[in-house]
């Protein structure tokens, strides 16, 4: 079982596994060696409870299709064995993403001695900038 968050788990037999050639720069071993991963997670069929399901339907991330299938493609390294670990590592951080909770702001008033801190500052501001103007002689 791999862990996301507290008490939820993904089950590793709901991860479908596809290799593929990668693509870009790399010479004969792209073109031979099919070392690139395909992972998909379809979030309807897998354990996960509904909650968390719909979190990560409600993601803006390109990588979770309308159907609720989360695709990633992983082809950073030469190696199908490090792909495959990055792509479910990746995964995870994507679940995890979608069940964090921001906590509410708990509203603040400023100090009084920070508010005298702050007027200081703009007035020693406005000193300084009343110094570069023209000089007189009055």
């Amino acid at each position: 079982m791999l862990h996301i968050k507290d008490a939820f788990y993904l089950d590793p037999r709901d991860l479908v596994f596809g290799m593929i050639r990668a693509q870009g720069a790399g010479g004969q071993n792209v073109n031979k060696v099919s070392s690139a991963v395909h992972l998909r997670l379809d979030l309807r069929a897998s354990g996960l409870p509904p909650e968390v399901q719909d979190k990560v339907m409600a993601l803006d991330d390109h990588r979770v299709t309308k159907e609720g299938v989360v695709v990633i493609k992983a082809q950073a390294f030469r190696s199908q064995e490090k792909n495959r670990a990055d792509a479910v590592e990746r995964l995870l951080v994507l679940l995890r993403k979608a069940l964090h909770e921001e906590r509410p702001r708990k509203a603040t008033r400023p100090t009084r001695a920070s508010q005298q801190r702050r007027v200081q500052r703009k007035v020693q501001h406005g000193d300084v900038k009343r110094m570069r103007g023209r000089v007189r002689d009055d």
